[in-house]
């Protein structure tokens, strides 16, 4: 099934499940999105993942947006591309970047966000903002209390301890995934659905054995290499570890 097809059927369900809700998204045109951000133009680009780049753009309103444009197409790719949309068109939250549209024009597929004027936290705590040092001791630590928090939250006291300790380390271990320093090393929408179901053995096993994960480090200069020192532990392998405290393993 094309995108154009599978897309379809999603909002038909949605229309069906949302008659009194009106979309606060659109279909771009590619020629729209040309103009909004000069062509393409490298001095718009605001960074680079495995889905492709992304660049800043302004609308005819003036309104600020963030597309991110499929760097190369394949059926995977349309396909992650699909479940990405789906994703974003349905939930709505204040801490996440909301869905402005898409554009789906021949092997073009181009997903517009809201653009975030301060950037990313990982582009101040390690990026072109680090050195700013915008985050002081008592913001960081409000980030840090609140990511455990929302971990904690989902094996709430009132279930009793009646889940899943494997379930809750897989939701862990996403997470912590999603947030690794590389981009092109981080899961794409669809391998993030894959690995929460568990469905593939293989796939969760290799997560767990992940470099992170393993005493080797992910350096911003793209070199990652095992460290043999005893005295040394990695941030990531020490999340580990407490997320392994937490759920009882």
């Amino acid at each position: 099934m094309d995108f154009h097809s599978y897309f379809c059927c999603l909002r038909g369900f949605d229309r069906k499940q949302n008659k009194k809700k009106q979309s606060t998204w659109r279909i771009f045109s590619l020629k729209e999105l040309h103009s909004a951000t000069n062509n393409f133009n490298y001095d718009n680009k605001l960074g680079e993942g495995g889905f492709g780049s992304v660049y800043w753009g302004q609308l005819w309103d003036g309104s600020q947006i963030a597309v991110k444009r499929l760097k190369v197409w394949s059926n995977k790719a349309e396909m992650e591309f699909a479940v990405e949309v789906e994703i974003l068109a349905r939930v709505r939250h204040k801490n996440l970047l909301s869905l402005r549209g898409y554009c789906a024009e021949g092997q073009e597929r181009l997903i517009v966000y809201d653009y975030m004027p301060n950037l990313s936290l990982l582009s101040h705590l390690h990026g072109q903002h680090s050195a700013e040092c915008l985050l002081d001791w008592n913001r960081r630590m409000t980030i840090a209390i609140g990511s455990a928090e929302g971990i904690v939250e989902i094996a709430d006291p009132k279930l009793n301890g009646n889940y899943s300790a494997d379930e809750m380390k897989r939701v862990s271990l996403v997470g912590l995934i999603c947030a690794r320093n590389q981009p092109d090393k981080r899961p794409t929408i669809l391998e993030v659905v894959e690995l929460l179901k568990g469905e593939s053995k293989e796939k969760v096993d290799a997560l767990e054995n992940d470099d992170m994960f393993c005493g080797k480090h992910d350096y911003n200069d793209g070199v990652s290499v095992a460290d043999d020192s005893c005295d040394s532990i990695s941030v990531e392998k020490a999340q580990k570890e407490e997320i392994e405290k937490v759920v009882g393993i």
